[in-house]
């Protein structure tokens, strides 16, 4: 009996974990229960305690981050489930780095707001803890389990201000939305194991990119999974949620979901392309065509009408989502410069949306709106954050030196890279859609330099240190990006192709 229990104890061993791979994850589950047992011990005298232990946590997350950057190993966890490799910890980075934007906009503005200050730190550290889980899975299953773990506490993020009936609304279209997106994704993902017979994505890729034309089941399954992504990251036609989503959510809601999930959502799409599917171009590059040469037209046109700032970067999120698809489209062709591409403009699109947002919300202190109008005279009173938000705008239009022209670069360079007419076509569309958007862009800028203040109110605009702290991190990022492009460059020349990173 006891040699038959010591063979069975023996057959259960569990597997080896390399722990300094799964760190980062670690850190932000111990900040998190953290955050929550201040708020069990000491209630309402713990509140002013909460930003900061949030703020402290992400940084501390970036330390095994780091060291696992300069160790250069690429580590392979459960069978490669979960895999560390140099484009897995540029995204840790650029998620717990977002967030931490994030918690600095979040500070004032929900103390102020007397709003349930300790479960939204906690649900901001939740949904950051399913983006970084999402930059290194390469399973079925990891990979819907962080979208669930990211999406979740973003449903509840949306409609945080519980008095507001444009809060209230913002959290169920996000959330049916939302639970569409993931029916649909989860039903693709279903007919690819069907026809793996594995749910992790090295197997699917030999079992999908066989020679010969595709089953109906694999096409399907691709055009799902394809289908469920462009939910998440707002592309048209799937994009109708976004706008109202932003502008009825808390502003620092508005900035997360703009940077971080849509993030997560190319995190996931990323993966599944490049290591699911990579030899199966015929069935999904002229599906993500499509829907990169609609977002960029469609939201670019959208916004040109728009009157509100938070509407009008919503639709410009959007555009920048066709931006972002661009070299996915070719991805066949160049994949080490398609995935590079796409990496390099999600890293200069955070820092400058932020931004953006940033100066959205210093305003809307003294304002009280979000109307393009409130920006007017904005140099006459508060000179140092029109020169901030003239920096944003034009980089987001792609105008040197700002961060946003490399971007833009690099996209370019991916599709004229390609050598295909679909890519040389697609190229000329970005090229027109960039021109589109510097109109709505400069007008902007020309209100806050050339017109006055509404009532002619001259009021400075007094920044919390929190915000004035965002502001030159992300200003500073996006500068140095523009006129240093080499060294976002150098920092996302990153690899999927092996499956365990490269």
């Amino acid at each position: 009996m006891l040699a038959q229990l010591a063979q069975q104890t023996e057959s259960f061993v569990r597997p080896a974990i390399d722990w300094h791979a799964v760190a980062p994850e670690l850190t932000l589950l111990a900040v998190g229960a953290l955050v929550t047992l201040l708020d069990i011990v000491f209630l309402e005298r713990g509140r002013r305690f909460t930003s900061a232990v949030a703020a402290v946590g992400l940084l501390i997350t970036m330390v095994p981050i780091v060291t696992l950057a300069l160790d250069g190993n690429d580590r392979s966890l459960f069978s490669g489930a979960f895999v560390v490799d140099n484009y897995a910890l540029v995204m840790k980075a650029l998620f717990v780095l977002s967030a931490y934007v994030v918690v600095l906009l979040s500070a004032n503005y929900v103390a102020e707001g007397d709003y349930w200050e300790n479960e939204y730190y906690g649900l901001v550290l939740s949904s950051v803890l399913g983006m970084v889980l999402m930059a290194s899975a390469r399973d079925l299953i990891t990979v819907f389990v962080a979208l669930e773990l990211l999406s979740i506490p973003a449903y509840m993020l949306a409609s945080w201000r519980k008095r507001d009936l444009k809060s209230n609304e913002a959290g169920i279209k996000y959330y049916l939305m939302g639970v569409f997106a993931s029916a649909i994704l989860l039903y693709g993902m279903s007919l690819l194991y069907g026809s793996a017979g594995s749910t992790l994505l090295t197997d699917i890729n030999s079992a999908v990119g066989a020679s010969g034309a595709p089953s109906a089941v694999v096409v399907l399954g691709i055009v799902f999974v394809v289908v469920g992504f462009g939910f998440k990251v707002s592309a048209v036609p799937f994009h109708t949620w976004a706008p109202d989503t932003y502008e009825g959510a808390p502003t620092p809601v508005t900035a997360f979901l703009s940077v971080a999930s849509k993030a997560a959502g190319f995190v996931a799409l990323m993966n599944l392309l490049f290591v699911g599917f990579v030899e199966r171009g015929d069935i999904y590059e002229p599906l993500l065509w499509v829907l990169a040469a609609l977002s960029m037209t469609v939201g670019n046109l959208i916004a040109l009408r728009q009157t509100n700032i938070v509407r009008m970067l919503a639709y410009s999120g959007v555009a920048q989502a066709g931006y972002m698809l661009a070299p996915l489209a070719v991805a066949s062709s160049v994949p080490d410069t398609a995935l590079s591409a796409t990496v390099t403009y999600l890293v200069i699109y955070a820092a400058m949306n932020l931004g953006a947002f940033v100066v959205v919300m210093a305003v809307a202190r003294k304002t009280r709106s979000a109307e393009i109008s409130s920006f007017n005279g904005l140099f006459s009173y508060a000179p140092g954050l029109a020169v901030a938000m003239s920096l944003f705008l034009f980089a987001l239009a792609g105008i040197p030196p700002f961060g946003g022209w490399f971007a833009k670069f690099r996209v370019m360079e991916a599709v004229i890279e390609a050598e295909t007419t679909s890519g040389l076509v697609l190229g000329v569309v970005v090229a027109v859609n960039s021109v589109i958007a510097l109109y709505y862009y400069a007008r902007i800028g020309l209100g806050m330099w050339a017109n006055d203040a509404p009532d002619g109110d001259l009021t400075p605009v007094r920044l919390p240190f929190s915000l004035a702290s965002a502001l030159i991190l992300t200003g500073g990022v996006t500068l140095v990006f523009g006129v240093l492009p080499q060294l976002v460059g150098d920092l996302t020349q990153v690899s999927l192709l092996s499956g365990i990173g490269g």
